[in-house]
């Protein structure tokens, strides 16, 4: 019994990480038809920027908690950034090509974001220090730790944030509107480039999120 409840701790955990990340793809299928295969680089570039504020100030004598909230702000904006930019030069100007050529460069995205956090951050293992107490918390015979603690915790308030704003905001409803029909949309007074980008943008945030949550909070990880 304590070998399954700590296996469906992990689960949950892992699972949790998965699902939020998974959102930013289904959010931009969901409003233009696209899988934006470039989603994946972008949350490696929030854990990278993550890494580099945390390296940076380090030895400034902040407190772990502050250190990891500056380092999660810093991967929110740049990941954030890099959507939009990304979806207003690469997707934006294909917005009506066939099918292919959208996917085509978002295959080309991909690897040109790989390609460039290679020249910037190198091709080589790097680790995080400690930031968070790593004691674990004794659950039934599980263990639990901080870290899983925080992703659960992140999971179940952007989940809620994200159901909310998508049925309860005006934003919210002109994505499902975009989702739906974009040129009857824009004839409603929804501006469709606008709610696209920031459906980029929301996705984007989220996975910076996660990235540097769960690779900033772990005790010697590497990324």
């Amino acid at each position: 019994m304590d070998t399954f409840l700590q296996q469906m701790i992990n689960g949950v955990t892992l699972g949790s990480v998965y699902a939020v990340v998974a959102l930013g793809y289904t959010m931009v299928y969901g409003i233009i038809q696209l899988i934006n295969f470039a989603h994946g680089e972008v949350l490696m570039v929030g854990a990278s920027v993550s890494w580099t504020v945390v390296m940076l100030l380090k030895d400034v004598g902040l407190p772990g908690w502050l250190l990891l909230l500056i380092s999660l702000v810093a991967a929110i904006v740049v990941c954030s950034s890099l959507a939009f930019t990304i979806e207003k030069i690469a997707y934006r100007p294909l917005r009506s090509a066939p099918r292919l050529a959208p996917l085509i460069t978002a295959m080309g995205v991909s690897l040109l974001l790989q390609t460039l956090a290679m020249i910037v951050w190198k091709p080589t293992v790097k680790s995080f220090p400690i930031l968070l107490p790593s004691e674990p918390f004794h659950i039934g015979g599980a263990v639990i730790n901080t870290v899983q603690i925080m992703i659960l915790v992140s999971t179940a308030v952007s989940l809620s944030a994200l159901m909310y704003l998508v049925n309860y905001t005006k934003l919210g409803r002109a994505m499902r509107a975009t989702a739906e029909n974009p040129r009857v949309a824009g004839l409603m007074g929804v501006r469709p480039d606008t709610v696209i980008s920031a459906t980029f943008i929301i996705g984007a945030a989220l996975a910076a999120l996660f990235a540097a949550t769960a690779s900033g909070s772990r005790p010697g990880s590497d990324t």
